[in-house]
């Protein structure tokens, strides 16, 4: 095992070459300066965000930051950008001298050789008719806001998504069998983020973030999937996915402006 503070080696071009397809089956994208300005389809009901351009030189100005998150105002989207520090290491000091403070995550990928332990029936994969689906949907964005209330959320492209093999959903159940959370996974060729994995505060420490986890990369595992990865943000998620085998990496970064 690596000391503590290290990042174990990994291909980091095959993670970045997918976090600049993945948004692709549900987006349009606009070039600006570096950066790639992914505009994503109202119909999902997801928010996108700005990355470097795939293959840009790496050099980055604060001038740069702000044309990009001027553009996403005038376009009336979320100001937003993500990358990962090890690829454009100049993003974060260009950022910071723009007057922006971005969050940095520790991003986990799991090792092929790693052994999950057997999936909880407590968690289920979910098909694309699913009536589940809104459910969980709704479960996760409640759990997000720290809510106990859990109300469907009409699924829109998603159901398509999932129909076609690019998204992973799976359902947590407490033990009356009501809807609790759950989490996703888009997989794309042999790489997979995890994305989304969230319990209503009264269901959480019983092991569902963890179950929802182990289920989420054994159907990716299934498809054909050998490099999983997320990024945690927080401590504790971090530990979670520790647990089971995930190792840091690398760093992800995340600027969202609200002001």
């Amino acid at each position: 095992m690596a000391p503590a503070g290290t990042f174990l080696p990994v291909d980091l071009t095959r993670i970045e070459t997918y976090y600049d397809t993945v948004p692709r089956a549900v987006a349009t994208v606009e070039e600006v300066g570096p950066f790639t300005l992914f505009l994503a389809d109202p119909a999902t009901g997801w928010r996108f965000y700005a990355r470097p351009r795939l293959g840009a030189e790496p050099d980055v100005t604060p001038e740069d930051v702000r044309r990009v998150l001027g553009r996403q105002a005038e376009l009336g989207v979320p100001r937003a950008l993500e990358w990962v520090d090890e690829v454009t290491p100049a993003l974060l000091p260009a950022v910071r001298a723009a007057g922006r403070d971005p969050m940095s995550c520790p991003l986990l990928v799991l090792p092929e050789d790693a052994t999950l332990p057997a999936c909880d029936p407590s968690t289920r994969v979910l098909t694309s008719d699913d009536p589940d689906l809104p459910l969980v949907l709704g479960a996760v964005s409640a759990a997000f806001r720290g809510r106990d209330q859990v109300v469907g959320k009409e699924p829109g492209r998603q159901v398509e998504m999932i129909a076609q093999g690019l998204l992973v959903v799976v359902a947590a159940y407490d033990a009356s069998g009501a809807v609790v959370g759950g989490g996703s996974a888009a997989p794309r060729g042999d790489v997979a983020e995890l994305m989304g994995i969230a319990v209503v505060p009264s269901a959480r420490r019983r092991g569902l973030g963890a179950a929802v986890t182990a289920r989420l990369v054994t159907a990716c595992h299934e498809a054909g999937v050998r490099t999983v990865f997320l990024s945690a943000a927080t401590d504790e998620a971090a530990g979670v996915y520790r647990a089971l085998g995930f190792e840091r990496r690398a760093t992800a970064c995340i600027l969202a402006v609200e002001d």
